[in-house]
């Protein structure tokens, strides 16, 4: 969580900072909103990065976890078939 919280603080304050280097730099206004429009659709593309691999990362999260359960439970009733096969073997 501390990796994407860094990520997004970054491009947060690169945003502001490419805003305000645009909007202070004396420049004719089509050129300046033209630079704008060009600045949102990298920062539109660097949050979908940034999204994109936050969703991987929870994905591989959550296939990780499930694949321990899994393994988990297997262990469980093994241990449950090895107790009944003992029970049995001292009941006989």
């Amino acid at each position: 969580m501390s990796n994407t919280k860094t990520v997004l603080g970054f491009v947060a304050g690169a945003a502001v900072g490419a805003l305000a280097g645009i909007l202070l730099a004396p420049d004719k206004g089509s050129n300046t909103r033209k630079k704008i429009s060009g600045k949102a659709e990298d920062i539109s593309d660097s949050l979908k990065s940034s999204f994109d691999d936050f969703v991987d990362k929870l994905k591989s999260a959550y296939s990780h976890g499930k694949d321990e359960a899994d393994g988990l439970g297997d262990k469980a009733m093994e241990k449950v078939n090895a107790l009944k096969a003992e029970a049995k073997a001292s009941l006989s």
